[in-house]
């Protein structure tokens, strides 16, 4: 397994729409096993592969307390969302440091094959409603930041880009 860099906004990577995986084979198991170990490191809860630069339409999940849940998700696609919303505090490891309202549908039912090939349909509420929506999100180029005002955005980007260039500057002076 390896750490992999997550990219971070404004890349225009992250604007990408990922494509469905062929086939769910050894490649695709790695990058699920390298996808998961980059999460936990990252101390995530979910990790889209756009957001490392693989634009395949695979997602991890774990919301467990004890992160001891995987979920791999790959093709997956929205059956259903209930009506009833939910407005919660997200974050997004692509925007570290980052957190706002959004508001998501309360239940999801969603299908996707897992790391074995198989097709299973999940049915998800609270947290992992949320995570499943924000992650689908990612593999259509959308952004939890995409949700809030253009004036919310732009102080993001903002903020975001004078943080890449102090840790470059402090890159420099370190070398």
């Amino acid at each position: 397994m390896a750490l992999l860099p997550i990219l971070h906004f404004p890349d225009p990577r992250l604007q990408k729409v990922a494509q469905p995986v062929q086939a769910v084979d050894g490649r695709i198991r790695t990058l699920v096993a390298d996808m998961l170990e980059t999460m936990y490191e990252a101390k995530g809860i979910g990790l889209a592969a756009t957001q490392i630069d693989v634009h395949e339409r695979v997602i991890v999940i774990d919301v467990s307390e004890e992160r001891n849940q995987p979920i791999a998700l790959i093709n997956a696609e929205l059956l259903w969302a209930s009506e009833e919303r939910v407005k919660g505090e997200e974050g997004c490891l692509s925007i570290p440091g980052v957190y706002d309202g959004v508001e998501r549908a309360a239940q999801v039912k969603v299908r996707a094959l897992d790391e074995n090939g198989q097709s299973r349909e999940i049915e998800a509420d609270g947290l992992l409603a949320v995570c499943i929506q924000h992650e689908m999100d990612h593999l259509k180029g959308r952004l939890f930041i995409d949700y809030l005002s253009a004036f919310k955005r732009n102080r993001i980007k903002t903020k975001m880009l004078k943080a890449e260039r102090l840790a470059a500057q402090q890159a420099k002076e370190a070398a």
